[in-house]
């Protein structure tokens, strides 16, 4: 399912208009049908509706809308907010079609009294005011509307689209609909992803209004969620001839007196996502505790300083398909040569938690890599690597991991709420698995873990990563739904949950 910007979503329509030859009222005709569809096993016959309509074409969404559910005998007010002489084009012929069918059209203008008495008497509210286009503050008499309507707990809000007030790229926010649904028209739009903005939508629905894959092909960047069936689809199969070898070597470097744990449960989940072979390459003061930890593993200890690596490691002599290094490394300058030891290793590497702290130091060398990168920032990581703001990074996730991707030819986890994947082609990848249960320290590593053992056993990293990125949240989310809460759940929970979801997505190959 693709994830497209306000421009972009206006270049596919105006393809799908002039060269494919679908007219624009057809188009409306069925965004309005297609969203009064939505809502037919919701509404109950008995509900009072009102839809609040603008000028655009958001409203001529509406006004279909408001015929659509009159034919199926809802009772349905539609009120008009701006002057009917503002209503051009598509939306003009929708208006048109609605009155010619004998339905009344309420005018807010010069009814604003009546218009917020009336509004308190509505079961469902749909909001078809402003749509894609706005920019910049919502303006009067919009934002009297919205907060009538914010403040209106006992209706039922559906948006048209998007929220109105929320930018379809996402951004600041000033006056916006809270939705309970937000029912958007063909594809979801980028503030549908993003913070605050996705916390507007409530429950979000996507409706197909005929647009063949042609329009948005050619006018849109490659950006799209990443479904179960993607996952289904390329998880990797095993063979009944199979062994340990086949599946993966894989090494994971870190761990500090400080920080035992960090590593053991990066283990852990490798060795449950299906890593066949695994090494740790440690310092030697931890061995004792971590090889005690984590039997399944094989150990190469390395020489020790303040608790954490004194700097050297031979990985000349080491069997490994990937590398992942940085859970529980520690920021001592140890660890900045064995991060430089593990990229110029010719197997991808996967840089998490305290390898990112030296991004500076070799950042200007990964694109010389010749085997395949990945890093897996959080915002706060994501910001300090760019010279940015958090505030920067989270108002413009989309550009800003893609942009890194393609400037040092990595792949790009950008961690968070709809984590996303970049790859160095410009591609992106959006994850809605997760929940906040996954807010608590050690699901990073859990990450790095699970990354390790996907990328060994995949044959296209784009799947791997997000597959990972996938199984990782969906563990979270099995865990909440049935035995915990997102209060209680830690990293380890999570670990033992990735067998529930991995057993249930081989059942779907099936």
């Amino acid at each position: 399912m693709r994830v497209v910007t306000a421009a972009e979503m206006h270049a596919i329509d105006r393809y799908t208009i002039e060269h494919i030859g679908i007219s624009e009222e057809a188009l409306m005709e069925n965004a309005g049908q297609a969203a009064a569809r939505v809502l037919l096993e919701r509404i109950s016959p008995f509900q009072r509706i009102a839809v609040l309509a603008g000028a655009g074409n958001n409203g001529g969404d509406g006004f279909i809308m408001a015929r659509v559910l009159k034919s199926w005998g809802y009772t349905v007010d539609l009120w008009l907010i701006p002057p009917k002489e503002r209503i051009k084009g598509a939306a003009k012929k929708a208006l048109e079609i609605y009155e010619n069918c004998g339905y009344e059209v309420k005018s807010f203008i010069g009814n604003e009294p009546l218009f917020f008495q009336q509004m308190l008497s509505y079961h469902v509210l749909i909001d078809a005011l402003l749509g894609i286009g706005v920019k910049g503050p919502v303006q009067s008499p919009y934002k009297e509307i919205i907060d009538a309507m914010n403040h209106h707990h006992d209706a039922v809000v559906y948006a048209i689209d998007v929220p109105s007030g929320v930018p379809a790229d996402g951004g600041e926010i000033g006056a916006a609909v809270y939705a309970d649904m937000t029912i958007t028209i063909q594809y979801p739009k980028l503030s549908a992803y993003t913070f605050p903005s996705a916390d507007y939508y409530g429950e979000l629905v996507v409706v197909d209004i005929g647009i063949p894959p042609r329009s948005s092909e050619h006018h849109a960047a490659f950006r799209k969620v990443w479904m179960k069936e993607d996952v289904i689809r390329t998880l990797p199969e095993r063979k009944r001839a199979s062994h340990k070898g086949v599946h993966g070597k894989g090494l994971i470097i870190g761990g500090s007196q400080r920080m035992t744990g960090a590593v053991m449960m990066a283990a852990k989940a490798a060795l449950r996502s299906g890593s066949g072979l695994l090494t740790l390459a440690i310092p030697e003061t931890i061995y004792p505790v971590v090889a005690s930890g984590v039997l399944e593993a094989m150990y190469h200890p390395c020489s020790a300083k303040n608790g954490g690596f004194a700097g050297e490691i031979d990985l000349i002599h080491l069997d490994m398909d990937a590398i992942a290094i940085g859970p529980g490394m520690g920021r001592l300058e140890g660890t900045k040569p064995i991060v430089q030891a593990a990229l110029a290793q010719e197997v991808p590497v996967v840089l998490d938690a305290d390898a990112l702290f030296f991004w500076n130091d070799y950042a200007r060398f990964l694109k010389k890599r010749t085997s395949p990168t990945i890093v897996t920032p959080h915002p706060g990581e994501m910001a300090r690597m760019l010279g940015l703001s958090i505030r920067e990074v989270e108002n413009d996730r989309f550009q800003v991991s893609r942009q890194m991707a393609i400037d040092y030819g990595i792949y790009v986890v950008l961690k968070g709420p709809y984590t996303i994947v970049a790859t160095p082609d410009g591609k992106q990848y959006i994850n809605t698995t997760g929940n906040p249960a996954l807010a608590k320290g050690g699901s990073g590593d859990v990450l790095t873990g699970m990354l390790l053992a996907f990328l060994m056993q995949h044959r296209s990293l784009e799947a791997a990563i997000s597959n990972a990125v996938w199984v990782h949240g969906k563990a979270a989310d099995f865990l909440v739904k049935t035995k915990h809460s997102p209060f209680d759940v830690l990293a380890t929970d999570v670990i033992s949950a990735i067998p529930n979801v991995l057993s249930s997505l081989c059942k779907g190959k099936k």
